[in-house]
């Protein structure tokens, strides 16, 4: 009986770890580094969070699916440059630069949802220009084949 709460407070503790969201950064410079130790790609995503219905539905979808989050947490870093209409929503000064410089580098045309794959020195790999209307795992699918492949440890 002493087993029981000890597999309770597993059982917790990885429901608790498997329901947690993607973990999403907000400056690409910063991602990055993070990609080129980790060896992961950047999937970098542009959004309206407060008035663009496409890019909330992405985000619910397929960004926040546990398949998802599962599949970025080993094998990618995520970016949201987000850009906010709603005067209560508006970002600070300096990440509204940020996000502004990442929009001038891979999203001139202004689109939304937008969203780039790139190698972990920020070259565009592929992109998804909308809200996909796939499923997490087609989606996942469509990202594997530029995941380099792990090399042994030597």
């Amino acid at each position: 009986m002493k087993t029981l709460p000890v597999l309770v407070t597993v059982v917790m503790v990885l429901s608790a770890f498997a329901s947690a969201p993607a973990n999403w950064h907000y400056n690409l410079d910063e991602a990055k580094e993070i990609a080129q130790k980790s060896h992961k790609l950047i999937l970098l995503n542009f959004s309206g969070s407060d008035w663009c219905g496409p890019c909330i539905r992405m985000h619910k979808e397929i960004f926040e699916s546990h398949s998802f989050a599962g599949f970025a947490d080993s094998s990618l870093v995520l970016v949201n440059a987000d850009f906010p209409r709603m005067k209560k929503n508006q970002l600070s000064a300096a990440q509204q630069n940020l996000n502004n410089k990442m929009a001038d580098q891979y999203n001139s045309q202004g689109k939304f949802p937008y969203t780039i794959l790139l190698d972990d020195h920020g070259n565009a790999l592929r992109d998804w220009d909308g809200f996909t209307n796939e499923k997490p795992d087609q989606f996942i699918q469509e990202i594997l084949p530029f995941i380099p492949s792990q090399k042994p440890a030597p």
